[in-house]
């Protein structure tokens, strides 16, 4: 039906014509407000990226898959979260890490709490920690590069619970993100 003639057989009034603009109004916001409950840090690593600068998209993903190995022994984080992947991972490599640092936007300061190197230089065996999101994320750092600085990380959750995935960061990266290593020898004065 044509809507000039709809609105001449309905007579809308001027509250009806208010209430579906209004309606209109909070339908295109709706967009707008979910990006922006993001949070800051999500809202400048997406800003960065869509500026056209490669330094912080990955260059690569693959989904490994679902984890379908044992139970970790000992790992208290949550089953299929990025926590209990990058202890279960540490673990497996002899480094074991503390089952205590909660989610994985407060494992940084944790870390240097309990002693541990953190900066934002890639290792083989570090742990790769960002805040961003509601609980951050962290991931287990597979290899570097020597030669670009590109680093690979193993990260679950990452795209949904307990999904694998191995990703890969240009070295221009790195400064979006900390990375836990081994702690820092105790000085004795």
């Amino acid at each position: 039906m044509n809507l000039a003639l709809l609105l001449t057989v309905t007579s809308p009034t001027r509250k009806q014509v208010s209430l579906v603009l209004a309606t209109l109004l909070v339908i295109l916001a709706l967009p707008v407000m979910a990006v922006f409950s993001l949070g800051t840090s999500t809202l400048l690593y997406l800003v960065n990226s869509l500026e056209g600068s490669d330094s912080t998209r990955a260059i690569s993903t693959t989904t490994v898959g679902l984890y379908e190995g044992p139970e970790v022994a000992g790992d208290t984080y949550a089953w299929g979260n990025c926590t209990y992947w990058a202890y279960a991972l540490r673990l497996k490599a002899g480094s074991p890490i503390p089952t205590t640092w909660g989610n994985a936007n407060t494992w940084a300061l944790r870390a240097i709490l309990d002693g541990y190197q953190v900066d934002h230089t890639p290792t083989p065996n570090a742990v790769m920690q960002t805040t961003a999101g509601d609980l951050g994320h962290v991931a287990y750092v597979t290899a570097v590069d020597p030669i670009s600085g590109a680093w690979t990380i193993s990260e679950m959750n990452a795209k949904a619970l307990d999904v694998v995935d191995v990703t890969t960061y240009p070295a221009a990266a790195t400064q979006y993100y900390s990375f836990i290593h081994d702690k820092l020898p105790k000085v004795v004065l």
